[in-house]
């Protein structure tokens, strides 16, 4: 069980609040010319991603999608384009795909009631909460990975995110906690101090706002919580690519909607060296053996596996008639690769065998 408060709301809430005014940040590109949009997209761009990361996809995604209406009439092939290199790609999808239902059923307005807010693809409560606090006045409470920090560290809140226990604490804490006036601030306020002071190793507690009233901190168990994940070994796969070259353009395939890289343009991938045929046969209509097959040519780490990358070179003596007919498949420039929503790891494959590579 947490540790009860132990200072009232209002006391909490302004010692957190006077070390925002001195030391928060206020000049974060989603902090200027706040519109609830702008906080949508930084929010989901955020998700298990660092501020210093998402700035420049950040403005380069509102260079190219400044509003609501523009992001839903754009291919999901430009969206992932612009997309490529943040990762977790499924959050480019919903975005799209949220954008499309408030374009239709919302007049091109995003909602400002929790109920439809959460309704949307990818929008969560704490999502939800941070639009409608930080852009809209709202008083909400959030629970991003700063604030979650922040909380289990000073009130001992057992167990990892992934119990619903645990995360109904943190949630019964934070909506004790938060104001209902001043709640955007507040809510900039506990991310800031989660990502400035309160970080995951070697928390800066001597420059804190919280440490009269921290557990962790007094009990000198800032290290133990929040509690992490029970250890997993990850595990370890590994695919063979297909490079089929021809003249200088490379083959793409676009990979489906679900699942890693849903939506993006890739290598083909098979399991073996058997299955290169076949997969030869399904798209081109014919087949030829590779030229070169280059074993463990990249290594790539998910959240939850790492990947051993094989690649088999083809040079292509003919373009296959098939392809023009294909939809998913494309024959692609060096030049025009910059077009195309590609992983980064490929584009990183690509890079090393090809000259020219745009990256």
């Amino acid at each position: 069980m947490p540790s009860s408060p132990p200072l009232a709301p209002p006391d909490f809430a302004r010692s957190v609040l006077h070390w925002y005014h001195q030391h928060g940040r206020n000049d974060l590109p989603w902090q200027l010319d706040k519109t609830p949009y702008r906080v949508w997209l930084s929010e989901i761009m955020l998700q298990q991603t660092q501020v210093a990361t998402v700035i420049p996809y950040y403005h380069r995604f509102l260079d190219n999608f400044p509003d609501i209406q523009s992001l839903a009439d754009a291919s999901i092939d430009r969206v992932l384009q612009y997309w490529q290199g943040l990762g977790y790609y499924a959050r480019a999808r919903n975005l799209h795909r949220a954008a499309q239902i408030i374009r239709d059923e919302h007049a091109g307005q995003l909602p400002q009631q929790m109920d439809w807010l959460i309704s949307l693809p990818g929008i969560g409560r704490s999502s939800a909460g941070a639009i409608l606090s930080l852009a809209c006045g709202q008083s909400w409470p959030i629970l991003d990975g700063n604030v979650k920090r922040v909380l289990a560290r000073c009130f001992q809140v057992r167990g990892w995110y992934g119990k619903s226990k645990t995360m109904k604490a943190l949630w019964q804490i934070a909506g004790q906690l938060t104001p209902a006036r001043q709640t955007g601030e507040y809510n900039q306020a506990m991310m800031d101090l989660g990502a400035m002071v309160c970080v995951k190793t070697s928390p800066r507690c001597e420059v804190c706002p919280l440490t009269h009233c921290c557990t962790s901190f007094k009990q000198d168990t800032q290290t133990i919580f929040p509690e992490k994940k029970p250890a997993k070994t990850r595990p370890h796969k590994h695919t063979l690519m297909l490079l089929h070259r021809y003249q200088d353009r490379v083959l793409l395939h676009r990979r489906p909607p679900t699942g890693i890289w849903g939506g993006l343009w890739s290598l083909p991938e098979v399991a073996g060296n058997e299955d290169i045929a076949d997969w030869q046969t399904c798209y081109l209509e014919g087949t030829q053996p590779p030229d070169e097959i280059i074993s463990n040519v990249l290594k790539h780490q998910f959240t939850h596996y790492s990947l051993d990358i094989s690649l088999a070179v083809i040079d292509l003596d003919e373009l296959p008639r098939k392809v023009a007919d294909e939809e998913g498949i494309a024959f692609v420039a060096p030049k025009e690769l910059t077009q195309y929503g590609i992983p980064t790891p490929v584009r990183k494959l690509l890079s090393m065998q090809l000259d020219s590579i745009p990256h």
